[in-house]
Formats: structure tokens, sequence, C-alpha cells
């Protein structure tokens, strides 16, 4: 087996951990405030995380360039902006089929690959993206009667609009750290990837942490008086991060979120055992057309 797929499944389970944590601040914190705590608290731990490679393990700090700045930033501002709408989206439907919305990032993830890198995919890969994007459609209109209008209906509505964004611009974000990664040069896909991720914490802290201290300075405090549970949002999502970039950095940006779906596996289990959402059929008929996706993927 590849190093990037066991590597890639538990980044997916640590994102769903942490975006149930989020789910729970969401009930002390607003938007905004939910979303910095992700890289408020994580930037400590991203940074311990290259330390230790570099100091405890003797990995070598690369060098950072134009390309490798430029990309960051604008990976790091658009994972920012995607994380503020998948946030956001928790207040329209529930948990399972909220993030299921955000799920269609592996179609932009093929698209920015192929754009900013030059990656394609092979044919058994483009059907598994179409696989599971038709599953995350059943899903989005599981709890209405399943026909044309209510599948374009789902598409074309705010809360779809809001996940299809966020999807996006995760796609988006998810080519850009591939590329600031890759552009260290190297074998050393372990620091490369950390390097990366330190770097893109600490600048989103500093964004967003000026950004909430202009026009949200009661969700600031608000994020550091919860710390209690924020700093576990930072740690998994550190770890899950890391996992994140360093698949990437292993593995093209669309094959990496296509076999990310597997997380909605895990978000169905959440919201059946730990917030006890109801799931019905079409709901797992999606979710079983999602592991076909990673099945079809794993074989091609």
């Amino acid at each position: 087996m590849e190093l990037w797929i066991p590597i890639t499944i538990a980044a997916a389970f640590l994102q769903n951990l942490r975006s149930a944590l989020q789910k729970h601040l969401k009930g002390h914190l607003g938007t905004a405030g939910a979303t910095f705590v992700r890289f408020g608290y994580g930037f400590p731990f991203a940074s311990a995380y290259v330390a230790v490679l570099h100091l405890g393990f003797g990995h070598a700090l690369p060098t950072a360039n134009v390309v490798f700045a430029l990309a960051s930033v604008a990976g790091g501002l658009a994972q920012i902006f995607a994380t503020f709408l998948l946030v956001h989206l928790f207040s329209y439907r529930n948990f399972a089929v909220g993030t299921a919305y955000s799920k269609t990032e592996p179609v932009q993830a093929a698209i920015f690959g192929l754009v900013l890198l030059g990656e394609t995919v092979t044919f058994p890969a483009v059907i598994a993206i179409a696989v599971g994007v038709v599953g995350v459609i059943i899903i989005s209109v599981a709890r209405q009667p399943l026909s044309l209008r209510t599948v374009s209906g789902s598409l074309i509505g705010r809360p779809a609009l809001i996940g299809l964004a966020s999807a996006a611009l995760f796609g988006a974000s998810a080519a850009c750290y591939r590329t600031a990664s890759l552009s260290l040069g190297g074998n050393d896909f372990l620091m490369q990837a950390a390097f990366t991720l330190g770097f893109v914490t600490v600048f989103q802290t500093m964004i967003m942490g000026l950004w909430m201290k202009k026009y949200e300075p009661e969700q600031l405090s608000a994020a550091f008086r919860h710390w209690r549970i924020a700093v576990w949002v930072g740690i998994v999502g550190v770890v899950g991060s890391a996992g994140w970039f360093t698949a990437s950095t292993l593995q093209k940006v669309a094959y990496v979120r296509t076999l990310a779906q597997v997380e909605l596996v895990f978000t169905f289990a959440m919201s059946a055992f730990v917030f006890r959402e109801a799931i019905n059929r079409k709901e797992v008929l999606g979710c079983v057309l999602i592991v076909g996706s990673v099945i079809l993927l794993l074989a091609g």
C-alpha cells in the first residue's frame, strides 16, 4: 500500500473529529471565532512539529522562495474563507448533510491541480470522482423526494452554493499547498510538508487575529475564553493538516481529495452516535457510492 493512502484516511478521520469540535464551539462562538480557533490554537503545534523534525530527528530546514511564499499565502487565504463557509453551513443543515455539500471538492481539486501543476488524472480516476459526486448529490437531497427537480434545486439553493464555494476554495488551497511544498525541492517530504504547514498556520493566525481584533474583538476574546475545547481543535486540526500536507506532497491533489471523501463515512458515524441525528436510506446509499468511488480510485 502506498504511504499516502493510510495518511489520507487518518487525516480524514481527524478532520471529521475537528469539525465535530468546531460544531460544538459554534454554540459558544460565532462563525469567525469557530474558524479562528483552528488556526490560532494550531500554529504552536505546527511550529513544534517543525522543531521536532529539525532538532530531534535532524531534518534540514528548507529554503523558502517566491513561489513558496505566494502559493502558501494564496492557499492560506483560500482555506480561511473555505473554513468560514463550512462552519457557517452548519447553521443551515444537519452535521452530516452540511459537510456533504463540501465534498464536491475533488472535482475542483482536479481542475486546480491541472491549472496550477499541469497534473492530469486517469480515466478510472475521473469515474471515481464522478461516482463520489453523485453520492454527495444523493445525500444532499436525502430528506426530499428524489427527482430531477429536487436534485437541481439542491444545487442552486443557498446552502448548496455555500457548500460548493467552500469546496472550490478547499480545492484551490490543496493545489496551492502542493505547489508550495514541491517548490521547496529535495526528497524530504516530511519536512517539506511540515515547513509549509508551519508557515501557513502562522500566516493564517496573524491575518485572522488582526481582522478579528479590528472587526470582531468580542469573538477573539471568546475564542480565548473557551480555550479548553479550542485547544483540542488546534491539536486535532494540526495533526490532520500534517496528514493532508504530507499526502498532497506525495500524491496528486485530485487523488488525495477523492480518497478524503471517506471522511463522510466518519461523519455519518459521528452524526448518528454522537449528535443522535437520524440517517435515512438515501444518505446510506450516498455513503455507499462514496465508498465505491474510493474503491474505484484505489483499484485504478
